[in-house]
């Protein structure tokens, strides 16, 4: 899927991973989380990295529990980036109001579990954040949310995403999956990165708007 790809992820990095699908960026991820390994090639982790991997099917939820026992556990307080928290106060901030914490896991929409997943994920307290397509399905407010707390993430974030607007607003740097077994890494944003490809191309913009979807205001 892709060869010769060579990176290192600095300190606090913001990385969005972007290009067609089939390009390798899942295939990557779940390298990174040791569930595949390459064909060639080494693939280091730092010693104190404590990855917190959720994929874009998202299965692993338990369906006869509510939002409230499935993101908390059932506690009314919770510790979330060292700092203990009323556990209803966190399961509001991904628009979960009132009755519907009390909903069933699954009775949800895919942008409900999505939501769950995302909770859930940003509670755990690893340093190394691998997010897939984590926009999926996500209303104006909990994308908001969610931009908000990889920014203020003190590790490091990979994020797969065909969302420009999204990229421009947290990455730091980009891996950009640019076909035929190439991989690109980039510092800067998906702005930056176009900027820099148009003058690559002499002044000539590559036709790719529609691998990169528009944000959708519901």
């Amino acid at each position: 899927i892709f060869s010769d790809l060579t990176f290192t992820v600095p300190r606090g990095a913001v990385v969005g991973l972007i290009g067609p699908n089939g390009a390798g960026k899942t295939t990557l991820f779940k390298m990174i989380a040791g569930e595949e390994q390459p064909d060639s090639g080494t693939l280091k982790l730092g010693s104190t990295v404590k990855l917190s991997y959720v994929d874009q099917h998202r299965h692993d939820l338990g369906a006869e529990n509510t939002v409230f026992e499935e993101i908390t556990g059932g506690t009314e307080h919770i510790e979330v980036a060292g700092k203990t928290i009323n556990s209803r106060a966190y399961v509001g901030r991904f628009n979960f109001k009132g009755p519907d914490q009390q909903k069933k896991v699954g009775e949800l929409s895919g942008g409900e579990r999505n939501r769950v997943h995302l909770a859930k994920l940003l509670r755990r307290g690893g340093n190394v954040l691998l997010l897939d397509e984590p926009t999926n399905d996500l209303d104006v407010t909990t994308l908001r949310n969610l931009e908000n707390a990889i920014l203020d993430f003190n590790g490091c974030a990979l994020v797969i995403s065909h969302d420009r607007f999204f990229l421009d607003r947290i990455c730091t740097h980009l891996l950009v999956f640019e076909g035929d077994s190439k991989v690109r890494w980039f510092e800067g944003n998906f702005e930056e990165y176009q900027e820099k490809r148009k003058k690559e191309l002499g002044g000539r913009e590559e036709n790719r708007r529609s691998k990169y979807k528009k944000l959708t205001i519901r």
